[in-house]
């Protein structure tokens, strides 16, 4: 291949991602949560494995991987992890990530070697830069301090440092254990929180859009984006955009790139279809 080529598909590749990132809030960080579905201990051994994968992604991409908050019990995998990913398009990147996460395995916790099915969320929102305001009435909120119990704090069982705000008109609750301080865990849990708000009531404004156009929203949770199968056969498969790949390990090791890129294809050809 010519120099001249390669010089032309790179434009074009730089072309193709300037159309990605379009939205006003692409250009931004990314706060991503994962959640256990049902199953016990199957699904929080797969959360835990998500929360591995998106770690490993961001550093391969050179960003900055924060876990805010983990909570877990005293068995295998986590219940819950927030973390918050600093980069130059972060958000853009990974907001097709959001949806349930299915893996099929034989588990390792069953003694009879059976195939299970667990099942865990991802949910991502941007992260609100300092010139967006949010107002947040600080008699909406509930702020409760508890001592760290799980992975991601670094005086775990020492202080009651880590803190959890739940926004009681919303019920939405957000936890930070990482920083150092009281003070430093409940900035990092109103930052977390300030974006969770700005995009509840964007999906609000979505939804009612949506009603007025007669148009079918998806149950996130019912909505099973990709799967992820280590027996009988390995391969993963998004069920968006129909991509397969068959080392199923190397995407567990954070290689979404192909995923990521054919989500904003798959997208950007329904826009304009």
């Amino acid at each position: 291949m010519t120099t001249g080529v390669m010089e032309v598909e790179t434009e074009l590749e730089n072309l193709e991602k300037h159309l990605w990132f379009a939205d006003e809030f692409d250009g931004h960080g990314a706060i991503l949560m994962v959640h256990t579905g049902a199953g016990g201990t199957e699904s929080q051994d797969w959360a835990n494995m998500l929360l591995r994968l998106y770690l490993r992604w961001a550093e391969s991409q050179g960003f900055k991987a924060t876990i805010n908050e983990v909570s877990s019990e005293e068995n295998v995998g986590i219940k819950s992890a927030t973390i918050s990913i600093n980069g130059k398009n972060a958000y853009g990147l990974l907001r097709g990530e959001k949806g349930v996460h299915r893996l099929v395995r034989i588990s390792p916790f069953d003694a009879a070697k059976r195939r299970h099915t667990p099942f865990a969320s991802i949910d991502i929102v941007p992260m609100i830069e300092k010139d967006i305001e949010i107002t947040v009435d600080p008699g909406d909120l509930k702020i409760d301090t508890y001592r760290a119990s799980g992975a991601g704090g670094q005086h775990v069982n020492v202080t009651d440092s880590a803190v959890r705000i739940t926004h009681l008109p919303t019920g939405i609750v957000v936890q930070c254990q990482n920083e150092r301080s009281q003070f430093q865990n409940k900035e990092t849990a109103l930052k977390i929180l300030k974006a969770r708000l700005f995009e509840h009531e964007k999906a609000l404004r979505e939804e009612a859009l949506e009603a007025e156009r007669g148009q079918k929203k998806d149950i996130a949770w019912g909505s099973q984006i990709r799967s992820y199968v280590l027996h009988p056969y390995t391969m993963v498969k998004d069920h968006r955009t129909d991509i397969e790949k068959g080392n199923a390990q190397k995407v567990l090791d954070g290689d979404l790139d192909e995923f990521i890129t054919g989500w904003h294809r798959w997208r950007l050809k329904g826009e304009t279809a």
